[in-house]
């Protein structure tokens, strides 16, 4: 089942993206490295040392070319040949830069934290500011934004709608708790979770609430990104569940409970939601009823989200001894 793996010491907590039969991954390895590997064979492609000091936690955005990515303990974002890894830009804000960052339209936009609550948008190409948008209130920015119709929507100390074009400010949601999760849009709903357990929905015009769900008594539950397939929302819980909700109602369809819980956002392909747990096993759970078709055990913490690209399932582990990133080839693709 699995294709390839190949060692990150100590593992990632960047999900990887694919572009070109190539694999992009950041590591949590503290000399702050990206690497690209043939996303066929893991052969590495070139390894790019961003900065001396510090974990890449953001994953990656690949876009015309370029792979951007921020570094958490030098507060900057930067941009690298795709071919390459060769530095093209640096943009370095005031704060840390956890957040990944999303390409649209020739923008890149990410969030930064700690001294700096802004959401930033910088010209593709250039780096250059765009425009950038305070958010006061903000503390932990590791959410990263979304982009759809020409709205950039941000999970903060609330739920921002900027204008993808101006920064200008469109509606904001307030649920009353920080949003560790970053927010998924589909079919014109905004799916986000906060600090303490809530799953909304909101309308993505308006900010209107449509429904929300109660998963459970922990802080810090929901931190991962909904995933919407088929009319269904699936998102993990840290207190240990896996769910599945009618997208358009908030009802329960079924949950997954696993010992270790879930803190990265589940992937659905193919009828099959894949999952990576804090118990160190990747989950591929019957999408439709919640029942374990396989498990792996990734060798590590699964913090990294799953991503799946042309029939290839893609998860990196965390352990303070030993990190892999793995590729398995699925059935039925």
């Amino acid at each position: 089942m699995v294709g390839w793996s190949y060692p990150l010491y100590p593992g990632s907590y960047s999900s990887p993206a694919v572009a070109k039969g190539v694999l992009y991954v950041g590591s949590a390895d503290p000399s702050g490295s990206v690497f690209a590997l043939d996303a066929t064979t893991g052969n590495l492609v070139w390894q790019a040392r961003v900065t001396n000091n510090g974990q890449v936690l953001s994953s990656p955005a690949v876009a015309d070319g370029a792979v951007y990515i921020g570094n958490l303990s030098d507060d900057t974002l930067y941009a690298l040949d795709a071919r390459t890894g060769t530095r093209l830009w640096e943009y370095t804000t005031g704060g840390y830069v956890g957040s990944s960052p999303t390409v649209s339209n020739g923008v890149v936009y990410f969030a930064s934290w700690d001294l700096d609550h802004n959401l930033y948008a910088l010209n593709a190409k250039t780096g250059a500011v765009v425009w950038k948008y305070l958010m006061d209130g903000a503390n932990d920015l590791f959410t990263s934004p979304a982009v759809a119709n020409g709205v950039v929507y941000m999970g903060a100390d609330k739920v921002y709608a900027l204008n993808a074009s101006t920064g200008a400010l469109l509606w904001e949601y307030g649920t009353g708790n920080s949003l560790y999760s970053s927010p998924s849009v589909a079919n014109g709903v905004v799916y986000i979770g906060d600090f303490y357990n809530h799953l909304y929905a909101l309308d993505a015009s308006t900010g209107r609430l449509l429904w929300q769900y109660v998963t459970g008594s922990g802080g810090a539950d929901l931190q991962g990104t909904p995933a919407v397939a088929n009319g269904v929302v699936y998102f993990g819980s840290a207190e240990g569940n896996l769910y599945a909700m009618n997208a358009a109602t908030g009802a329960l369809l079924w949950t997954y409970t696993s010992p270790g819980g879930f803190q990265s956002s589940p992937a659905v392909a193919n009828g099959v939601v894949y999952a990576g747990s804090m118990d160190h096993n990747l989950y591929a759970l019957n999408a439709g009823t919640g029942i374990v078709l396989w498990q792996h055990d990734a060798g590590g913490y699964v913090v990294a989200s799953p991503v799946v690209v042309n029939g290839v399932l893609y998860v990196s582990s965390y352990s303070a001894d030993s990190g892999y990133l793995y590729a398995f080839h699925l059935p039925n693709h």
